[in-house]
């Protein structure tokens, strides 16, 4: 039997030689001083270099290989992994949104490992993000790296933009999926995306 693997680089999302560390902690005394607090005063200290640091930590993802192995028992079934949890900021409002993730292919022929497929949901979350496109580019990588016969992908998440201010939904849960190839039309198959990303 072949264990011939073959692997795809993902790259970080966030080059480390754009990010200007003392800037950011400037930028956010900066702001503090806007916002009427003193960033020298006490336990504000800090505080820019707290947030600086947990910033350059949410925007920045390590590079991994997308390694895949030939499917030569041809498995033909749905592969899914569900209950990913990710954390990813919103490009709107810098404040997080966070979440599940189902995420799952029809093999064709090449297999991934799964820990494979909650890196990539970590790796593309890892930005300044919107959930439609956190989907979709979830897809997209699946669709390159593995040529399937079908990807699913189903994002639950809850937006702190929406339940820590303005209308406050501290209950509320944005829904988002992308279904490609056989599982674009394959409605059962999307009912178990879709039960299997909502928490019991």
């Amino acid at each position: 039997m072949s264990i011939a693997a073959s692997a795809a680089p993902l790259h970080a999302v966030t080059d480390d030689a754009t990010v200007d560390r003392e800037a950011a902690m400037a930028a956010v005394a900066d702001l503090l001083v806007a916002l009427g607090h003193d960033p020298d005063h006490g336990d504000l200290a800090d505080t820019p270099r707290r947030v600086a640091d947990a910033l350059i930590e949410m925007l920045s993802s390590e590079p991994f290989e997308m390694t895949t192995f030939a499917n030569d028992d041809g498995y033909d079934e749905p592969v899914v992994v569900h209950g990913i949890p990710f954390v990813s900021l919103c490009r709107h409002h810098l404040l997080p949104f966070r979440g599940t993730a189902a995420v799952g292919y029809l093999p064709g022929e090449r297999l991934v490992g799964l820990s494979k497929l909650a890196r990539v949901v970590e790796h593309h979350a890892r930005g300044l993000q919107v959930q439609e496109s956190l989907t979709m580019q979830i897809a997209r990588t699946l669709e390159t790296a593995l040529t399937p016969r079908g990807v699913g992908v189903v994002l639950e998440a809850e937006h702190l933009c929406m339940s820590a201010r303005g209308v406050r939904t501290a209950t509320a849960l944005t829904a988002t999926s992308a279904f490609r190839g056989e599982f674009a039309h394959d409605r059962a198959v999307q009912a178990r995306f879709t039960g299997a990303a909502r928490p019991a």
